[in-house]
């Protein structure tokens, strides 16, 4: 069966540097200590996700079709029926976002703004255990989404065997009809999306003050670690 293009140059871009700032950041805040220095590249890799995860919203207004928030299925009996499918080998394939991997985008991007958001207290001096325990619950609580994620792909693969693990490297599916037509590859806006990324990442090293470690965000001091030049004091 042919294959046509079905996702978009920037939102295969979106797929790999959303799944980089999130496993750079988790790494971090799990190998790193709180106290280094290095600590505060935890924060400016998840400024950098909840960044393109902007980018991704303003893309899903304009974007191709299936880069589209329509493109969704977030029925729940639609998902219910999935799932009974994979169980039973009759499920059926959809040539955008199942709707498993809906809900699993869904609940990324939601996750992700949670993230930005309480990081953003607590750097702007609302730290607190509560507000802390909570920004790490949502953390675990991506992982496990993202390991859902992985393995719903593993599962459809060894069901379907259309090759959809490298939808997000190549952009295409397998047709489901005939007269299904390809999006186009949009590689102008693939490559802003990149560029605008480099350019608000590198704002973000210019701006920080490693001594201090603050950052200068657009006029708002964010604390990303502890003064280092306090602690000699």
């Amino acid at each position: 069966m042919r294959q046509i293009l079905v996702y978009d140059l920037p939102t295969r871009l979106f797929h790999w540097l959303f799944a980089g700032f999130f496993i750079a950041a988790f790494a971090i805040s799990n190998l790193v200590d709180d106290d280094s220095a290095r600590f505060s590249l935890h924060m400016l890799a998840g400024l950098g996700m909840v960044f393109v995860v902007l980018l991704r919203l303003a893309w899903s207004a304009v974007g191709t079709r299936h880069a589209r928030l329509g493109d969704l299925n977030l029925n729940p009996m639609h998902l219910l029926a999935y799932f009974k499918g994979m169980v039973s080998g009759g499920s059926a394939r959809r040539l955008g976002h199942n709707p498993a991997s809906s809900w699993a985008a869904v609940a990324m991007v939601v996750l992700a703004l949670g993230l930005g958001t309480t990081g953003w207290l607590m750097a702007t001096g609302g730290e607190n255990d509560a507000i802390k325990e909570v920004h790490e619950l949502m953390a675990n609580a991506f992982l496990v989404v993202v390991l859902l994620h992985v393995a719903g792909v593993a599962a459809h693969v060894l069901r379907h065997r259309d090759g959809l693990q490298a939808t997000m490297v190549t952009g295409r599916k397998q047709a489901i009809a005939s007269e299904e037509a390809p999006v186009r590859s949009m590689p102008v806006a693939g490559a802003a999306f990149v560029m605008l990324t480099v350019l608000f990442m590198g704002y973000l090293v210019q701006h920080y003050d490693g001594r201090a470690r603050t950052l200068d965000l657009f006029g708002t001091t964010l604390q990303l670690g502890e003064n280092e030049s306090e602690d000699h004091d």
